[in-house]
């Protein structure tokens, strides 16, 4: 087991890990091994109802003039490896309103086409994707796409959806439709209160090191814990994770 995670049960599975480094941005938080409470109903918050919305136009207004430039500079490059740049895809959004989710795109054109094909020939690939919905060494991955999702510009394009309300700087990291029985079944509800985020605990804690599963309990984590120092500390943390390169 990794050193800095903790395994917990999910339905009495021992598959999930949660960081234990996630509670150095959820201030006044211990990370522990049982299942959250996330029965009660959610008291009011002013930075949740209204501050929060707020806090995602300002940051948009003064990040946009910088990051838009970079956005049309990766599009034109990834045009000259053929096919579109942007890459486009149902997600899953607050109260379980499906929206449509930008990123610039990093994969081959028939990704989803492959996947199949890799999963049906290869055993251990179809447990990779099964567990953690994504795979270390994907084949399907073009060569700027390696460097985008490393530095994880690949996300760049969300400041639409934050731009729409469908996401918020900081919170869940949006699952696709597909993956919304596998979050359920780990009794995951706290999602669907809050607006998926282009970062949040769980990406900048344990991306690429946990199971899909165990993102339940970062987004019970946050939820639990949200507020405007918890959202500052972790757009913070995530211009550290950019510059590391630590992004999948």
């Amino acid at each position: 087991m990794h050193p800095d995670f903790d395994q917990v049960t999910v339905k009495g599975i021992k598959m999930t890990y949660i960081s234990k480094s996630a509670q150095e941005f959820v201030p006044g938080t211990k990370v522990s091994a049982s299942p959250a409470s996330i029965s009660d109903p959610v008291k009011f918050s002013f930075y949740r109802k209204i501050g929060k919305r707020a806090f995602d136009i300002l940051f948009l207004l003064l990040v946009s003039p910088m990051v838009l430039p970079v956005i049309f500079l990766l599009a034109a490059l990834i045009k000259l490896d053929g096919g579109p740049a942007f890459y486009a895809q149902r997600r899953v959004g607050r109260n379980g309103k499906v929206f449509q989710f930008y990123k610039l795109r990093s994969m081959h054109i028939n990704a989803d086409e492959l996947l199949v094909k890799l999963c049906r020939e290869n055993s251990e690939i179809a447990e990779e994707w099964q567990t953690f919905q994504k795979l270390r060494n994907d084949p399907r991955i073009t060569k700027i796409g390696h460097f985008i999702r490393k530095t994880s510009l690949d996300e760049l394009p969300q400041l639409l959806n934050i731009f729409k309300g469908d996401m918020s700087f900081v919170g869940p990291r949006p699952f696709m439709p597909g993956q919304q029985m596998l979050y359920e079944a780990a009794n995951g509800k706290a999602y669907f209160r809050l607006r998926p985020g282009l970062t949040g605990v769980w990406q900048v804690s344990a991306r690429g090191e946990s199971s899909f599963v165990a993102r339940v309990r970062y987004d019970n984590l946050y939820d639990r814990k949200i507020g405007f120092l918890t959202d500052l500390a972790l757009i913070l943390r995530t211009f550290s994770v950019v510059l590391k390169t630590t992004g999948h």
